[in-house]
């Protein structure tokens, strides 16, 4: 989709009809009493910071063209805070363009109020891990701009610093020169402590060797690396991607991990969801039938969602997944992804019906090599 913007997430729908009816999620009692679903040394380790194994994306906190943002849902978005917040989740993700309109930068202010006002225990707002992206537009060309627009995402959200300052995406493509400003903006944000960690989104192999040769010569390590990793992108450039992230010890964060719904077994070709996403939508899930009926199968025998088995292989395969929530049935049913892990033989099953399927989610067009 010719977005700017990082696809981190996409509505989980839990009701569908037909062949691909999936089980209930698990009783919603026991998410809100707060029982463990994983284990304190199950977090996992993004740079110094310890978070856990799934985070959630807050991209449709303000965006009305694509998710349907209105202000009366606020109240609703204040509850899947507290519930993640209350089950464990410490990893929300956001950027500085998240927001349409006169809502740019709502998903930071909404971050912002409801850590606020979460009633529960939180010795301070670091207990909460915020990552935010800033957007590499074409008028940020100095580093002090860099530091600046972190600045105002720390003014919206009212804390002190960040948990990762992430570069939006890169500008290799297109605007070369722009890139080193970008890259100074960064080390600078560690360096005055406005960041506790430092990561890139929408960046392949080949630029992410780039940058992290240049953060290590200035002395600031990169943490993570955000990129759209789901069944329906496990290309070549996404497992190269996961093996230079493993060999230089960079998390990998994975966005749309329910490849914006399609994953959820909701969607058919002649039930699409509105809006822009069905045009992308009529495109590629013709094809998706045999990881569908796999994603279906599985989910079955181990009494979860399709969405459950879907967030569950980015989890096995080492990534943090990041899917987005709407509701408070999606942070129910998300929650369900944790909690236990799909055999060597399953992951292989659905690898294999994905990689039969004839089409794949779209890249970013900010995505480099």
């Amino acid at each position: 989709m010719a977005l700017p913007a990082a696809m981190p997430f996409a509505p989980q729908p839990h009701t569908s009809g037909g062949s691909l009816r999936r089980p209930s999620p698990p009783p919603a009692a026991a998410l809100r009493l707060g029982l463990p679903l994983f284990w304190p040394w199950e977090k996992v380790k993004v740079g110094p910071l310890s978070v856990s194994p799934m985070g959630f994306g807050t991209w449709a906190w303000g965006n009305q063209l694509l998710w349907g943002y209105q202000e009366s849902m606020d109240n609703e978005l204040q509850e899947c805070f507290d519930l993640a917040l209350k089950n464990g989740i410490n990893l929300f993700d956001t950027a500085d363009s998240y927001g349409t309109g006169r809502l740019n930068g709502q998903s930071e202010r909404l971050l912002g109020k409801f850590i606020r006002e979460f009633e529960g225990p939180m010795k301070s707002p670091d207990d909460v891990i915020i990552a935010t992206k800033f957007a590499a537009y074409p008028w940020r060309l100095t580093s002090g701009q860099f530091v600046s627009a972190c600045k105002s995402s720390l003014e919206r959200l009212q804390i002190d610093r960040l948990g990762i300052g992430q570069l939006h995406w890169s500008t290799a493509n297109y605007a070369p020169l722009q890139e080193r400003a970008l890259w100074d903006g960064l080390v600078e944000m560690y360096e005055k402590g406005l960041v506790r960690a430092v990561g890139v989104s929408n960046y392949g192999p080949k630029q992410l060797l780039k940058i992290h040769g240049y953060l290590a010569s200035r002395g600031v390590p990169l943490s993570s690396a955000q990129v759209q990793f789901s069944l329906l992108s496990i290309g070549d450039e996404q497992m190269e991607l996961k093996t230079v992230c493993d060999s230089l010890g960079i998390r990998l964060i994975a966005y749309s991990p329910l490849g914006l719904g399609m994953l959820t077994g909701k969607y058919t070709t002649s039930n699409l969801p509105s809006g822009p996403r069905s045009v992308l939508f009529r495109q590629i899930l013709p094809g998706l039938e045999s990881l569908l009926i796999c994603l279906k199968n599985i989910a079955q025998r181990k009494g979860k969602t399709m969405s459950q088995v879907a967030i569950n292989w980015c989890i096995c395969k080492g990534t943090i997944p990041i899917p987005g929530v709407k509701t408070v049935r999606h942070v129910e049913d998300n929650l369900g992804a944790l909690g236990w892990r799909l055999s060597p033989t399953e992951v292989s099953e659905l690898e294999a019906a994905a990689m039969e399927s004839p089409n794949k989610m779209v890249q970013n067009i900010f995505q480099t090599a």
